[in-house]
């Protein structure tokens, strides 16, 4: 199929090359400039002259102007001027464009989805090149793949951010919806002596904390322009607060059932009581494993500096030095305590069954373990270093040579992890649907002695000496790094021909490592312990206030992250080293080459060409056959070759109708972590995920069609159709498989997912966008996007959607501008989508969502600008699901976040 696709492509353009002029010539200077002028040696092109840009109007037609002038399907956004990019967050900018939508699971805008595909799909480049990514380790979006943190990026740096949807040759493959390219400012093309900056406050009402922010840029040129250096420097600061109520996968009935001598079913109690439904019913009806009422908190804490020296000592050669160095603290402490029925199958008084779900219980309280309270402090730093070196030569009037390398490396993860773990035998009822939960415990979770460890084993010490150990916890690291080394060389030919206008070629290597390395170890008390004999404090009173959640478990008792720290650095250490379990390191070696043919004719212009990329995955990691006991080193290798070809072709139809077409065939790679078989566990609530090193890319045809109506200065109204055709996707399944965590000496059953690959799935969707502005002052941009996909299926032909696809969403952000003063209103909604499989194979799915933003903008003077914005003004809770919108998954609270800034400008 894939040779018939790279045969109709080439096709295809051929008879676009072999066509010839059918209309004369409308294109404006300016899109002719557009079309054939100068570029990069990324490939994009390059303005012949600075665009001044101020104001809301301005940059919406900026932005037109660029998207005007490009052949691909692209969407731009652009500052407002230096160090005036339209939001805080460049995630929540991207969240404006059509087709485009961010995932708010901690508030913040963070994974952007391009044309419904996974957020891990889609490129960022800056300046052309990749930069390295690393997290802090307790996100489960936060999966080692290939994306980076915008927010990471100083604002004053950003000139603007193109969305390509449809790829061109030049642009490195990688990318299943679409690739961000960032553009950053350089020296020479500011005033000499360009000094911004801000100053700013931010507020959360949820941690009811403030923070200052704030970044600074300088440029400096010499008189004669040839010589310029720019330093750029940010710190920003977040205190986030999530109430959440989460629950541990679903179970069936079954588990409090048991069968007598004829066969039949009985309840393990006896005495327990079913209403809405007969022991058959009940060993069919699906139930939560755990739930759980969490309490996170954040420091997001970053300092950052990136600076630009560029040369360009005649017009012909031009040498550029980019470096960014950025650090980061995300020190969280999350806790947690929950039910566990899943725990308490003998313990079970009674029951309801309601649309196949349980969905109230009771339990008594037991001899054995029900309840878990979970404090768990992780201090991270995350760091970002990348530096790239470029040269720009233009050997003759018709010849550019240019050439770029760099190194890009990020750290990051746990390091380290304290978690104390307390349980509970005393019993509760629980109660939920699709709006509300009800936990009680039988023993009010503010009595600090009902949480404890009362069992012991004996423990082995370094020194051979043996102890009774009461286990309340451990110590653990979990390291990260992603590092990659690339160059690349391009080469450009202008032709004086009357169809085609230049020829481009390149070639790129690149070596990319990127590894998780973990450590464990278990932390003993001599006797038994409760929570009683800890200092500990209560839960906010009205955390958990608008997640319509009732009972007593709302407020509990807790240790401060200090006193955790304090509580396991008390105790006795047992190091267990190395978990091998969960290391792994993963080598990508990757080679390109490209050709593009870059053709005009009259109202017709475009590109096509041929993009072969050359892929060779080593992986590194650990295998047990004795479930854990022992594990040995192992090495799995594999390699592909893929030709992507591409056409893209636009026509002005008239000077105001322009019609864009693409067809190209595009490959994305698996996530690291995916190639390995290592496992990441989650001990607490014995679940993990574990790679598959067999996996094959991300392949898909894909198909834009856009017709484009410039109605008026900074206007635009738009239709777009995208087509995506996937002959190869990843999606994940679970199954069941004993292991060792660090916690435990002994294995214990876990709900593993594992990544396989899946065929035959597509995507179509449409897109429309308009904006203009009015009158007085007041204009608008909005746009809809319609997505719909029918899922493929795997190897065991089981049907498996494709994840992160939302079927509806809209942006609707009106505007005010009137001299000094702006004013903006986002609004922002995505309909569901499917997140994965889960625990307990949960085929998880995450509601509708809505999202307000809003700012306001005050110009004191030509140097001063006051800025106020506000962010997730409804609050809106995150809620994910099971199946059915009856069965939760989790339920998240944000808050809404606040801030003013003063940005100056001289």
């Amino acid at each position: 199929m894939a040779i018939v696709r790279s045969a109709f492509l080439t096709t295809t353009a051929l008879f676009v090359l072999s066509t010839p002029a059918i209309a004369q010539d409308v294109a404006s200077a300016d899109q002719k400039n557009g079309a054939g002028n100068e570029t990069t040696s990324a490939g994009a092109a390059k303005d012949d002259h600075e665009i001044v840009v101020s104001g809301i109007r301005a940059s919406l037609e900026n932005a037109l102007n660029v998207k005007r002038n490009l052949n691909a399907v692209v969407d731009v956004i652009s500052a407002e001027g230096i160090g005036k990019f339209p939001d805080r967050n460049v995630a929540e900018s991207l969240a404006h464009i059509p087709g485009v939508s961010v995932d708010h699971q901690f508030g913040i805008g963070e994974r952007v989805s391009i044309q419904g595909t996974d957020p891990a799909l889609n490129r960022i480049l800056v300046d052309g090149h990749a930069i390295a990514s690393a997290d802090w380790g307790g996100n489960s979006g936060d999966v080692t793949g290939r994306t980076f943190n915008y927010s990471l990026l100083a604002p004053e740096v950003v000139d603007r951010i193109e969305v390509y949807k449809s790829p061109e040759p030049w642009i490195d493959e990688g990318s299943l919806g679409g690739t961000v390219i960032v553009r950053t400012r350089m020296p020479l093309d500011l005033k000499a002596n360009t000094l911004s900056g801000s100053i700013g406050y931010n507020y959360n009402d949820r941690s009811k904390i403030g923070n200052p922010r704030g970044s600074l840029m300088y440029s400096w040129k010499n008189d004669s322009g040839t010589f310029g250096i720019l330093v750029a420097g940010t710190y920003d600061k977040d205190s986030l607060a999530r109430a959440g109520i989460e629950y541990f996968g679903y179970s069936t009935g079954a588990d409090f059932l048991t069968t007598d001598a004829d066969g039949n079913y009985v309840l393990k109690n006896s005495a327990a009581t079913i209403s809405g439904g007969s022991l058959d019913d009940l060993a069919s009806a699906r139930y939560p494993v755990g739930i759980n009422h969490a309490y996170f908190k954040q420091t997001r804490e970053r300092i950052g500096g990136q600076f630009a020296v560029q040369w360009a000592p005649t017009t012909d050669f031009e040498l550029a030095l980019t470096g960014m160095h950025i650090q980061g603290k995300y020190n969280n402490f999350s806790q947690s305590e929950f039910i566990y029925p899943g725990w308490a199958t003998s313990s079970l008084t009674s029951a309801t069954i309601s649309n196949g779900l349980i969905s109230s219980a009771t339990f008594a309280d037991s001899d054995s373990t029900q309840a878990e309270l979970d404090m768990n402090y992780r201090k991270t730093k995350v760091t970002n270093d990348s530096y790239n070196l470029s040269t720009t030569w233009h050997a003759s009037d018709n010849f550019t040579l240019s050439a770029n390398g760099g190194w890009t490396k990020a750290t990051g993860g746990k390091n380290p992890e304290y978690l104390m773990t307390l349980y509970s035998t005393g019993g509760y009822s629980l109660g939920y649907n699709g709006t509300s939960t009800n936990v009680s415990y039988n023993t009010v979770p503010t009595d600090t002695s009902s949480w404890g460890r009362s069992s012991s084993s004996t423990i082995t010490l370094a020194d051979g000496s043996t102890i009774d150990g009461y286990q309340i916890g451990g110590i653990a690291k979990a390291l990260q790094k992603d590092e990659e080394f690339y160059g690349q060389v391009d080469g450009k030919w202008d032709i004086a021909d009357s169809f085609i206008t230049a020829v481009r070629m390149g070639v790129k290597a690149s070596s990319h490592v990127n590894s998780l390395m973990t450590y464990g170890s278990n932390v003993y008390y001599t006797s038994a312990t409760t929570l009683s004999d800890f200092d500990t404090h209560s839960t906010p009173s009205g955390l958990f206030s608008g997640l319509n959640d009732s009972g007593n478990a709302n407020v509990f008792q807790t240790l401060t992250a200090q006193g955790v720290i304090d509580a396991l650095e008390n105790g006795i250490y047992v190091d267990t080293g190395l978990d091998e379990s969960s290391s792994f390191r993963v080598r990508e070696k990757t080679a390109d080459a490209y050709v593009q043919v870059d053709f005009e004719s009259g109202p017709i212009r475009g590109n096509v060409g041929y993009r072969m990329a050359y892929t060779r995955d080593i992986s590194h990691y650990y295998l047990t056959t004795d479930s854990g006991s022992t594990y040995t080193p192992t090495i799995a290798d594999k390699d592909y070759l893929k030709a992507l070809p591409s056409i893209n072709v636009s026509w002005d139809i008239t000077d105001t109708l322009k019609l864009r077409g693409s067809i190209a065939e595009v490959i994305a790679r698996p996530r690291y972590g995916q190639l390995a078989g290592a496992y990441s566990r989650d001990d607490t609530t014995l679940t993990a995920s574990t790679g598959n090193p067999d996996l094959d890319p991300y392949q898909s045809t894909n198909y834009e069609l856009s017709a484009e109506w410039y109605f008026r200065p900074g206007a635009m109204f738009s239709v777009e159709y995208f087509r995506r055709e996937l002959s190869s996707y990843i999606v994940t399944k679970t199954v069941e498989e004993y292991l060792t965590g660090t916690s435990s000496s002994t294995a214990q059953l876990y709900s593993v997912s594992k990544p396989v690959n899946a065929s035959g799935a597509t995507v179509n969707g449409i897109s429309a966008n308009f904006q203009t502005p009015i009158w007085g002052g007041f204009g608008i941009q909005t746009n809809y996007t319609y997505a719909n996909a029918s899922a493929g299926t795997d190897s065991d032909g089981d049907v498996l959607n494709l994840p992160y696809l939302s079927k509806h969403t809209i942006n609707v952000i009106p505007y005010f501008e009137s001299g000094p003063f702006q004013a903006r209103v986002s609004w922002n909604y995505r309909s569901h989508y499917f997140t994965g499989i889960g625990r307990l194979n949960s085929v998880d799915s995450t509601a509708g969502y809505h999202q307000l933003d809003a700012s306001v903008s005050y110009n004191i003077n030509d140097n001063f600008t006051l800025h106020v914005n506000a962010q997730n003004l409804l609050d809106y809770t995150y809620y994910s699901y099971s199946g059915s919108k009856s069965a939760p998954t989790a339920f998240y609270k944000n808050g809404r976040v606040f801030s003013a800034t003063l940005q100056f400008n001289f």
